[in-house]
């Protein structure tokens, strides 16, 4: 046990280490190149200079934003695959991304937010996610048994009912609107308002405190429910908490940064196959992970054509996707075993 923990905590200082780097470096780079020692220069002499301004106002608010949504996405991740014991499953499965997606297009078509201010957007994807959260989760419950097998399910058809419905709102809009829905889909760390990078950076924090505190929980489902009922494991009541705290999590971040592809998909896989399957490191290790990935894909994102900016959400599925394509390809049996 010793060794283990002696093992996961040279994992967490790695995976601390990688994450100081891509931060720095995303501080740097940009179409503005500023050395770490400009950046020292700055922090103490700079303020109310140009570089000061691109640093705090445009760089180290994208990188907090990365770090927390990330981080977010990868924990759902690895809950919700742990819950379903299936390797297929990621945070939008659930048709949470598509609720949200469905609230944020009838807020740009009916122009909601030229009259109550751009914070209504991500207002109007949240609303959106809560209301198929609470669909599924009613839809899904039976006599107080929540049934993992019909939550998929109804989750993936309410997932391909918002997805038309978007579709159609996007075939009839306007071609201004249908630009700002474009580009909302694809996904964006580009957020002016302080205030919900600050509740991004919240929930994201809360949802890996709780999610530990379920740690043992996880590792018992990953056995099956069956095995984790005589370990003990309350699973009527851990389910639905899980659940609902996937949503959460997932929720918050389609509704501030769009919807992100690949994170939640496929960093749990990378980690379970590099540090091991036992939920007490692969929760911690998966929100690193994730958040440090997401600000290197930021990063290549506005600077790659710049001074234009591409999505973030194809970046992270071009890069994402073919590093996992290669994985598997070597690794494939690894990567599909969840328990």
């Amino acid at each position: 046990m010793k060794n283990k923990v002696v093992r996961w905590i040279l994992w967490i200082l790695i995976l601390c280490s990688l994450l100081l780097g891509i931060v720095l470096f995303s501080l740097c780079t940009g179409s503005v190149g500023i050395s770490l020692k400009e950046i020292i220069r700055v922090i103490f002499e700079g303020k109310g200079t140009t570089e000061h301004s691109i640093l705090f106002d445009i760089r180290l608010p994208r990188i907090i934003l990365g770090l927390a949504i990330g981080g977010a996405l990868s924990l759902a991740g690895v809950i919700a695959q742990g819950i379903f014991r299936n390797p297929l499953v990621e945070p939008y499965t659930l048709g949470i991304s598509g609720g949200a997606a469905l609230g944020v297009c009838l807020n740009i078509v009916l122009r909601l937010s030229h009259h109550l201010g751009v914070l209504s957007l991500p207002v109007s994807g949240f609303l959106g996610a809560i209301t198929v959260i609470a669909l599924v989760y009613t839809l899904s419950r039976r006599k107080g048994i929540l049934k993992i097998q019909w939550l998929l399910l109804t989750g993936v058809m309410i997932s391909f009912i918002c997805s038309s419905l978007v579709m159609l709102i996007m075939a009839v809009a306007r071609a201004e609107d249908l630009h700002g829905i474009i580009f909302w889909i694809m996904g964006s760390l580009e957020e002016p308002s302080w205030s919900m990078i600050k509740l991004a950076v919240f929930i994201s924090v809360f949802g890996l405190f709780v999610s530990y505190l379920f740690a043992r929980d996880l590792n018992a489902l990953s056995l099956g429910e069956e095995e984790a009922i005589h370990l003990g494991i309350n699973v009527e009541r851990t389910k639905p908490v899980l659940f609902l705290l996937t949503s959460l999590l997932t929720g918050c971040c389609v509704s501030v940064a769009g919807i992100i592809g690949f994170v939640g998909l496929a960093i749990p896989h990378l980690v379970r196959m590099v540090i091991g399957r036992d939920y007490r490191i692969v929760l911690v290790a998966s929100f690193l992970a994730g958040g440090t990935f997401l600000i290197l894909c930021d990063t290549v994102a506005r600077t790659a054509i710049s001074p234009l900016e591409l999505p973030v959400g194809v970046i992270t599925g071009i890069l994402g996707g073919s590093i996992f394509v290669y994985v598997l390809a070597k690794r494939g049996d690894a990567l599909w075993e969840i328990k």
